[in-house]
């Protein structure tokens, strides 16, 4: 799509906001809904992403996500990607609205890109962080309108050598969070599941199947988290952020999370038992 510039402003081709740009030149672009008014059976049957996971972990952060999207009580897709890389050491995820959060990761992942190109270095983790929540504010008419997403920001702050993770609410944030937390449908269960195998420091693999298992237990009880799908080879995403950068795991290392998972269910069904007394 070719833009035409000349009717621009020019503080929005000087700002280091991309969204700032496009808003002024062409705001149909954003990830907003252009309804004016939803029908409740409209939203319902929109697909929908559901639960997503954040663990600090020794030397950096995880960020995982099922693959489940519904659209009301139906199942829309088994395989979404709902984590994404947001730039060399942060990553981003979403809950909700599935159409507008897949657009709201990718304009976010171009308005990190946008800000250093302008300014000849990045934001820091957290101007990242309130970059995009101004972003998520963006989307509150929709929002109010039953469109609602909400996405969780993970990423490795350089300046202090640890890993982070921000939360929001449809109407902004950000909210830092510590150890762990998690959002979507079966949050609340996938937190419970972290609570009990979340330990300060894990290493990163063990986070990653900390992260499997407390994804496994939302599956169990919230009808629109999916859980591992062996038969398809449809397994939860997970991304690393260390120093070393972004890593995505590959789809064979999450297999075999699942793998040992699932064998270890077959024997206990609720899971590994957390110790009464640490």
């Amino acid at each position: 799509m070719e833009m035409d510039l000349g009717d621009v402003p020019l503080a929005a081709l000087q700002s280091s906001s991309f969204t700032d740009f496009l808003s002024s030149h062409a705001p149909e672009l954003l990830p907003v809904s252009p309804l004016g008014g939803a029908q409740s059976e409209l939203v319902r049957d929109l697909p929908h992403g559901t639960t997503i996971i954040a663990i600090v972990c020794d030397g950096g952060v995880i960020l995982a996500g099922d693959r489940r999207a519904t659209a009301g009580s139906m199942i829309a897709r088994r395989d979404t990607d709902k984590v994404f890389r947001s730039d060399e050491f942060s990553a981003v995820a979403i809950a909700g609205s599935l159409a507008i959060g897949i657009d709201l990761a990718s304009l976010f992942q171009v308005e990190l890109e946008h800000y250093e190109k302008m300014e000849g270095r990045p934001l820091s983790l957290l101007g990242k962080a309130n970059r995009l929540a101004t972003m998520v504010k963006g989307n509150l008419g929709a929002a109010m309108q039953g469109f609602v997403m909400v996405p969780m920001f993970v990423g490795y702050d350089l300046d202090n050598g640890i890993g982070r993770i921000f939360s929001y609410d449809p109407t902004g944030g950000p909210y830092e969070e510590h150890d762990f937390y998690s959002i979507g449908s079966g949050s609340i269960f996938a937190r419970g599941a972290l609570k009990k195998l979340y330990t300060e420091n894990m290493p990163a693999q063990d986070a990653v199947l900390c992260c499997v298992q407390a994804l496994y237990d939302a599956a169990d009880d919230d009808s629109a988290t999916g859980g591992p799908d062996m038969a398809r080879r449809i397994y939860p995403v997970a991304a690393v952020v260390t120093a070393d950068g972004y890593r995505r795991v590959p789809d064979a290392e999450m297999a075999a999370y699942a793998e040992q998972v699932i064998a270890g269910r077959l024997t206990h069904p609720d899971g590994p038992q957390a110790p009464l007394r640490s």
